[in-house]
C-alpha cells in the first residue's frame, strides 16, 4: 500500500500538470478561451458515454493487469503528445483527437485504479484506504499545479506531457510488484473466475444501482452539492474579484486555504471506520449552511476563515462518499457501479458550471452562494425528514393492520 501511494502521487502529479499545461497550450494554439473549454469537455465526453462499459471491463478482467495496461497507455499518449509539441506539428483538431482517446482509457484507467487500493489491505481497513487515496490525490493535485509552472518555464510545453508519461509508466512498472496484505480480498477477474463470466453485463450493474435506494440517496446528495456548490473555484473567483474588491493575488490565497482544507479533510475522512450516505448527507448540509455564511462574508479575512472549514467538510464528505460507492456492492458488481457513477458524475461535472453560472448571472456571486448553499441544506434536510417519516409508516403500518384484523 505504501508503494502504491507514492506510485499514485507521482502520477497525479504529473496529471495535474498535464491538466494545466493543457489549457494553457489550447490558449496558445489557438487564443480561444471556448476551445480550451471544448478539449475538457471533449476528454470528459467518453466518461458520459461509455463509463459502464469501462466499468464493466474492470469486474471482468483481473484488476492488476488491467490497471498496469491502462497506465502504459495513458504514458503512450502522453509521449506521442509530447513530441509532436516538440516538433511542432501539435493542431488542434489532433490534440482534440489524443484527448478523445485520453478519454476513452481513463473510463477503465479510473476505476482500476481507484479498486486496486482496496485490494491491497484488509477489508476493515478499506475506509482508511480509501482515505489515504484522496489525501494523495489532494497533495498530488498541489504538486502538480506548481510542477507545472515551473517545468514549462525552464523546459518547455513539451517536457511536462513527457513528465506525465514517465509518470504513468512509472505506476504500469510498480502494480506488478505490488502484493496484498493478508485478509484482503483479492480479485482476479471472471477471465479467471469461470463461474461469474455469464454475469459480467453492464445490465447487471446499471440495475443493481438502481435497485439500491443507498446509491440513488447518495448519488442525489453528491448530485445537488455538485451543481449548487462545490464549484468555488468559479463562485469564489467572482466573489473576491468582484463584492470584496479582491485580485489574483487574493484569489491565489484563497486556492490555497481551499487545498490546505481538502488535504486536512481527506486526513480526517482517513479515520472513518464506517461511512454511510447518512453522514455523507449531514456534511453536506453542513457544507451548504457554511458556504451561506461564505457568501455573506463582509471581508476577505471573513471568507478565508470560512473556507478552511468549507474544504475540510466537502473533502471528508467526498472521502466518505466513495468509501461508501466502492464497499457497498458486491465485488464481482464495484467495477460496474464505479462506470455508472462515472456517467453519473460526467453529467454534473459538465452541467453544474453553466448552471451555476446562470444561477450568477441573475443573483451575483453573493446571492449564488446564498441561494446554493439554502438549496442544499434545504433538499438534503426535506429528504431525511421524508425518509424518517417513509420509516415510521413502516413501522406502524403491521400494527395497524393487525388491529384493524382482530
Amino acid at each position: 500500500m505504501r508503494w502504491w501511494s507514492v506510485a499514485n502521487f507521482v502520477s497525479n502529479a504529473g496529471t495535474w500538470m498535464q491538466l494545466t499545461v493543457q489549457n494553457l497550450l489550447v490558449l496558445q494554439i489557438t487564443g480561444s478561451a471556448a476551445a480550451t473549454g471544448l478539449s475538457m469537455s471533449v476528454q470528459a465526453a467518453p466518461a458520459l458515454l461509455i463509463s459502464v462499459f469501462g466499468g464493466a471491463a474492470v469486474d471482468r478482467w483481473p484488476r492488476k493487469l488491467t490497471a498496469a495496461v491502462s497506465q502504459a497507455l495513458l504514458g503512450a499518449v502522453a509521449f506521442v503528445t509530447a513530441l509532436m509539441v516538440a516538433l511542432d506539428r501539435l493542431d488542434v483538431a489532433t490534440l482534440m483527437v489524443l484527448a478523445a482517446v485520453t478519454g476513452v482509457i481513463a473510463t477503465v484507467d479510473g476505476p482500476a485504479c481507484s479498486l486496486l487500493g482496496n485490494d491491497l489491505v484488509p477489508r476493515e481497513d478499506v475506509p482508511s484506504a480509501i482515505g489515504v487515496g484522496a489525501l494523495v490525490h489532494q497533495a498530488g493535485r498541489l504538486a502538480g499545479a506548481a510542477l507545472a509552472g515551473v517545468t514549462v518555464g525552464f523546459l518547455g510545453t513539451a517536457a511536462a506531457y513527457a513528465a506525465n508519461g514517465l509518470s504513468f509508466l512509472f505506476v504500469a512498472s510498480v502494480i506488478p510488484f505490488l502484493r496484498p496484505a493478508p485478509g484482503a480480498v483479492r480479485h482476479t477477474g471472471a477471465a479467471e473466475d469461470p463461474g461469474t463470466k455469464d454475469t459480467m453485463s453492464v445490465r447487471e450493474g446499471l440495475a443493481f444501482f438502481a435497485r439500491r435506494p443507498r446509491l440513488l440517496a447518495l448519488a442525489g446528495v453528491t448530485g445537488v452539492s455538485a451543481v449548487f456548490g462545490r464549484n468555488y473555484q468559479l463562485t469564489l473567483a467572482v466573489l473576491v474579484t468582484g463584492p470584496l474588491a479582491g485580485g489574483a493575488g487574493s484569489f491565489g490565497t484563497v486556492s490555497t486555504v481551499l487545498a490546505v482544507g481538502g488535504i486536512v479533510g481527506a486526513v480526517l475522512g482517513a479515520r472513518l471506520r464506517r461511512p454511510s450516505v447518512r453522514v455523507v448527507g449531514a456534511l453536506a448540509a453542513a457544507g451548504g449552511l457554511l458556504q451561506v455564511v461564505a457568501g455573506l462574508s463582509p471581508s476577505l479575512a471573513v471568507l478565508l476563515v470560512m473556507v478552511l472549514p468549507m474544504a475540510v467538510v466537502e473533502s471528508v464528505s467526498d472521502t466518505a462518499g466513495t468509501a461508501v460507492l466502492q464497499t457497498d456492492p458486491p465485488a464481482h458488481l464495484r467495477g460496474r457501479v464505479l462506470g455508472v457513477w462515472g456517467s453519473i458524475g460526467t453529467v454534473w461535472g459538465l452541467g453544474g458550471p453553466p448552471a451555476l453560472g446562470l444561477l450568477m448571472e441573475l443573483a451575483g456571486a453573493r446571492g449564488a452562494l446564498i441561494a446554493g448553499g439554502l438549496i442544499i441544506a434545504g433538499t438534503i434536510g426535506a429528504g431525511h425528514l421524508l425518509r424518517e417519516r417513509r420509516a415510521t409508516v413502516a413501522r406502524v403500518s403491521p400494527v395497524a393492520t393487525l388491529e384493524t384484523a382482530a
